[in-house]
């Protein structure tokens, strides 16, 4: 029994060796394909599209993707390209504030000339007035509208024409940011808004009656928010497209030799009525003022005459 064990050991342990040499060599041949499939992946160049013969569905494929990404990938770098080169778009409230003068017979005509030219033109007439001469006061008229920059010239050549412009003042206003906010707003509120709508029309999901109701509050409010943006917006269109315009006339005055600025007789005639109205005025207030200590001195003081006066007649009698 000894003697057979010690005759098997050796085969056993020749054979284990062997497989355990075996399975060595495998790892290693292993290994090695692993790093030469590594550094082949890391040197080869990419792999080229696939050709027609070999795969004709997937070479159809990529070629309708890549057709239908070239005009996108196109625009997009057209916009970018259009965005650095273009500059940003400036909105600008322009007013213009005029005084101008006018002979006083010529007052009302000349104010209603501007008023039809405006009509004629790209014109917005907002408000307008007329205060005719009296002889209290002298008259004045005024204009007031919104004019297409390209009007402005023919408006004011117009005006030219039937007066004399005295002052010009010019004033503008930036509001552009102001215009990029409240589009942003509107931009972003639809999206919003056709983002509940979808939601609405949607079947397939699931939703309670408290859902569907707060998704419609929801939508209420963001429509209603969103049509007080667009009427902001619209607002800005109006003062940023059209430039403000107001014209004030006025008489022309007369200068005398003397340096006084209206003639003496024409401004004694004009003032007439007032200086009568202010006499009268002043002789309202002192009776008022007069009468009580009238009656409080003058009722004893009239007593004590008569008396006095009828002793005195009493005595010449006597």
């Amino acid at each position: 029994m000894t003697h057979r064990t010690l005759f098997v050991s050796p085969r056993l342990a020749r054979r284990r060796t062997g497989v355990a040499m075996l399975a060595l060599a495998a790892a290693l041949a292993l290994a090695g394909c692993q790093r030469a499939e590594v550094a082949s992946l890391d040197a080869a160049p990419p792999p080229a599209p696939m050709s027609a013969p070999s795969g004709f569905a997937g070479g159809m494929a990529m070629k309708r993707e890549q057709s239908r990404a070239a005009p996108q990938v196109e625009q997009a770098a057209a916009d970018a390209g259009q965005s650095e080169q273009s500059p940003l778009q400036r909105y600008l409230a322009v007013r213009q504030d005029l005084n101008v003068e006018v002979p006083p017979e010529q007052l009302a005509d000349a104010w209603g000339k501007v008023r039809d030219l405006c009509g004629t033109l790209q014109c917005e007439l907002l408000s307008s007035s007329l205060l005719r001469e009296t002889p209290q006061q002298p008259g004045n008229a005024m204009l007031e509208m919104r004019v297409v920059p390209a009007d402005v010239d023919k408006l004011l050549s117009g005006l030219a024409g039937v007066a004399k412009v005295v002052s010009q003042n010019t004033t503008s206003e930036d509001k552009t940011a102001e215009v990029i906010d409240v589009e942003a707003r509107i931009k972003n509120r639809v999206e919003f808004r056709d983002s509940l709508r979808l939601m609405l029309r949607d079947t397939v999901t699931k939703r309670t009656m408290a859902d569907l109701l707060a998704i419609q509050r929801t939508l209420s409010d963001t429509q209603a928010e969103l049509d007080a943006i667009a009427t902001q917006r619209k607002v800005l269109e109006q003062q940023t497209s059209k430039q403000h315009i107001q014209i004030q006339f006025t008489p022309t005055r007369t200068l005398s030799q003397g340096g006084q600025s209206y003639n003496p007789m024409m401004r004694a005639l004009r003032e007439a009525g007032s200086v009568l109205a202010e006499s009268v005025g002043v002789l309202i207030t002192f009776v008022a003022a007069v009468l009580p200590w009238l009656l409080l001195v003058g009722l004893p003081l009239g007593w004590l005459v008569r008396v006095l006066w009828r002793r005195r007649r009493g005595a010449r009698t006597a």
